[in-house]
């Protein structure tokens, strides 16, 4: 009898709210780019909220299937672009291995965020039982910023809320100079979880909650008191909504203070060589060919360096100087920024050369955040004879020390190369250190055109981040310049070869969330704690009240 009523309550009422999450979900997923419906994203996680308190509509068993079915409809859709990596048959993978491996990839990066969401609705629906609305709210908001904080230090994260507002919604973006993604995410979460808030409290909705007794007196007053916390609620989202902007748009207002003594003319190659030939003999022989004639036409327009996409030349240094690349350096003798693989023992590097004009390195940075699967491979005690399959070199590629700094003639520059970009703490290091200007290089060209889309938006929000001017060099697109506000400059097509020059700006001023990091989420989730341990306190004391008298 027991599971026949249970599973009535289901039928009742577990279905539609399925469907309302995944469909609130997949509104989420709109919001990125290419898609660009950022609007969306201050009320796609309102509905989560909806089904998770309000119990007399929605009964809940658990809530871990409704928020997986969210993340599930965000996640799957922002990150569809991984299945670009399918087919693989260039690499020797065959074409059903090759489908199998994009589906796998795409599956797992999506419950892998699938699970954050569920976590978070399992312990709010925990600790929010005992606390009233506005300090729910509260933990809510923490406990959501908190685990984006950990899944950020992990190998896998892309999907931060606060990329959703990117690169379109330019005045919330410049709250990541308070405290990082921290900041947006923040106001996106307390807004959706105020909103749905207001609606749980709507007086008849909570006179429905007993259907079977006549509202009473205490109802009504209870109703009056509910009523005026919803319109409270409505008031505070929107103000918060609207003053979070103007903020903002202040900090965006801010003159860039930008002096000749500052200026840097750099030149970008964006090289569009194919993966399928990239490694093989005549994708070689185009990208020298490509990179040193363009490297000579930018040298002879007056740019005194030239940024290289990601692996440009796909080479060993020791190779370079046999290279009709490393002939015009020393010819031209302007600097380049050349990506090729550096050796480390009996492995290699993913990295990123300072070559002078005399054609000596200057500098190196070797990738440090490297893409699971793509670039190496996890547990590879476990799974260590797919390595020789799926890399594409003898040797196996590593990640650089945690703590580089990349030098270069015209001061310490912010290196990110491909997936770095996604990471704000790998980059506000840097910053913190002395960086003055960002260096990006990425290949993008094995995955869906939705990615580099994507990646030129995490870059417009580390520019904001940081205050500072970023070169984007990519294989295929979109290589670009952003102003530390964020205003793409130039941006680059897609699949074509393209070169350009312009002049950027070395910046040494610091944003607060350069200085001190996400302090912000540190000082939530204090809060909460308190909050929780008040909660826990007063609870304790009701219950022994009785015991007392």
């Amino acid at each position: 009898m027991m599971k026949l009523r249970l599973s009535k309550k289901i039928k009742a009422g577990g279905f539609l709210p399925l469907f309302i999450a995944l469909i609130a979900g997949v509104l989420m997923g709109l919001t990125v780019a290419p898609f660009g419906a950022w609007f969306l994203a201050w009320i796609a996680l309102a509905p989560l909220w909806v089904i998770i308190f309000n119990t007399s509509k929605f009964p809940l068993v658990s809530p871990i299937p409704y928020a997986l079915l969210w993340g599930i409809g965000y996640h799957g859709i922002a990150l569809w672009w991984i299945t670009g990596i399918h087919p693989m048959t260039w690499m020797g993978v065959p074409w059903l291995a090759s489908l199998a491996v994009a589906a796998f990839c795409w599956i797992f990066i999506t419950l892998w965020g699938a699970a954050l969401v569920a976590i978070w609705a399992t312990c709010i629906t925990f600790l929010g039982k005992n606390l009233n609305s506005p300090l729910r709210v509260l933990v809510a908001v923490s406990l959501w910023c908190g685990l984006e904080s950990i899944w950020s230090r992990g190998a896998l994260w892309w999907t931060t809320l606060a990329y959703t507002q990117s690169p379109y919604n330019i005045a919330i973006l410049h709250l990541g100079q308070i405290s990082g993604t921290t900041t947006v995410t923040a106001a996106i979460v307390a807004v959706n979880l105020l909103m749905a808030e207001a609606w749980l409290n709507t007086p008849v909705a909570r006179i429905q909650d007993r259907p079977l007794n006549p509202p009473t007196l205490g109802d009504l007053r209870s109703s009056s008191s509910l009523q005026n916390w919803r319109t409270k609620s409505y008031l505070i989202a929107a103000s918060l909504l609207i003053g979070l902007h103007l903020v903002g748009w202040g900090l965006a207002s801010q003159p860039l203070i930008q002096t000749p003594q500052t200026a840097l003319k750099v030149g970008i190659i964006q090289g569009n060589i194919p993966n399928e030939i990239k490694l093989y003999a005549g994708g070689l022989r185009r990208a020298i060919e490509g990179y040193t004639t363009g490297y000579r036409t930018l040298a002879e327009q007056g740019v005194e360096a030239v940024l290289t996409p990601e692996g440009a030349l796909p080479l060993f240094w020791r190779d370079i100087p046999n290279s009709s690349f490393y002939r015009a350096v020393q010819e031209k003798g302007v600097v380049a920024w050349l990506g090729a693989f550096g050796e480390q023992g009996s492995s290699y590097t993913n990295s990123l050369f300072t070559l002078t004009g005399t054609g000596e390195i200057y500098s190196r940075y070797n990738k440090i955040k490297l893409v699971p699967l793509g670039e190496y491979i996890p547990f590879v005690e476990v799974f260590g004879k797919l390595i020789d399959r799926l890399s594409p070199l003898d040797a196996h590629q590593v990640a650089g020390a945690e703590d580089q700094v990349f030098d270069t003639p015209f001061g310490r520059a912010i290196a990110s190369i491909c997936y770095e970009s996604a990471f704000s703490e790998h980059l506000r290091r840097q910053t913190a250190q002395g960086g003055q200007f960002i260096l990006s290089a990425a290949n993008n060209a094995h995955y869906s055109p939705s990615m580099p889309a994507q990646h030129h938006a995490q870059d417009v929000m580390r520019a904001i981040e940081n205050s500072r001017w970023a070169i984007r060099a990519t294989n295929t697109g979109y290589s670009g310049i952003i102003d530390p506000h964020g205003k793409t400059e130039w941006i680059s097509k897609l699949n074509t070869y393209q070169l350009h020059a312009a002049t950027i700006y070395r910046r040494e001023t610091k944003t607060l969330y350069a200085r001190a990091g996400d302090w912000l989420m540190l000082l939530l989730l204090t809060l909460s704690l308190i909050v929780l341990g008040i909660a826990l306190s007063n609870n304790k004391r009701h219950k022994e009240q009785p015991k007392q008298l």
